[in-house]
């Protein structure tokens, strides 16, 4: 029997640079359930480093985490993948760290923080991972969907590091699961502004732990999925997104 989900799909650790440092996986999964948060979505730039230590957090808390990454193309364009396991996100993450040029400077971009799911530091990200991959979108999004992932553009709403605000329209080809809209603009005001032929998709983007939550998708689904949740974007034997 399908029931309702509430699912913030995005949201980075302390391993972006641009995130706060407080928000390890524990501080996460705690305000999601304080939340009413059922699904996360782990996306931090670039890396999948902090995913087991979600996982088991998540765990220990009673929410449940979709491991991904917010991948960013040689366009500029911020993808989602998220899937259901670890082995296929580290998979991308090995294509990733192959394509992905520059060393960080923590002084311009902040640190980035792996850590355990105890919220202990295991280390630091070396690598520039607010930076452009060497990927086009048409081939991360084609990576993704071989491993199972789904497949997102992310806030396409954003004039900046969005698929619109960096191709200026949405390649017909490309074969995405939906499109994510941030915070910013409504569900209404997106349909009137893009007019989209794929489904869309709210979620927090969150960098601070006020911000989780924020901003969610509700899903009619049996369980905690990608299977499911694609049957939910494209409506699917009863299950669907619940507006």
């Amino acid at each position: 029997m399908p029931r309702n989900y509430k699912a913030d799909l995005h949201v980075h650790t302390c391993l972006s640079p641009c995130a706060e440092v407080k928000m390890s996986p524990t501080t996460i999964v705690k305000r999601a359930k304080a939340c009413g948060v059922h699904i996360l979505g782990i996306c931090d730039h670039n890396s999948a480093e902090n995913a087991p230590a979600a996982l088991e957090a998540a765990r220990r808390h009673g929410v449940h985490i979709l491991p991904g990454m917010e991948v960013t193309s040689s366009e500029e364009v911020h993808l989602l993948a998220l899937f259901d396991a670890l082995e296929p996100v580290r998979q991308l993450q090995e294509i990733v760290y192959r394509h992905l040029p520059g060393e960080n400077d923590e002084e311009a971009f902040g640190i980035q923080v792996v850590v355990n799911a105890d919220d202990e530091v295991l280390g630091f990200n070396r690598r520039l991972l607010i930076g452009a991959t060497t990927l086009r979108v048409e081939e991360i999004v084609k990576e993704i969907r071989s491993l199972g992932g789904l497949a997102v553009a992310a806030h396409i709403d954003r004039e900046s590091f969005s698929l619109i605000g960096q191709l200026g329209f949405i390649p017909d080809d490309l074969a995405l699961d939906a499109l994510e809209i941030s915070p910013a603009l409504s569900y209404e005001d997106a349909v009137r502004r893009y007019s989209p032929s794929l489904p869309l998709l709210h979620a927090s983007d969150a960098h601070k732990e006020e911000e989780i939550g924020r901003c969610c998708t509700r899903f009619l689904v049996e369980k905690a999925s990608i299977g499911e949740i694609k049957k939910a974007l494209k409506g699917q034997e009863g299950r669907r997104i619940l507006r």
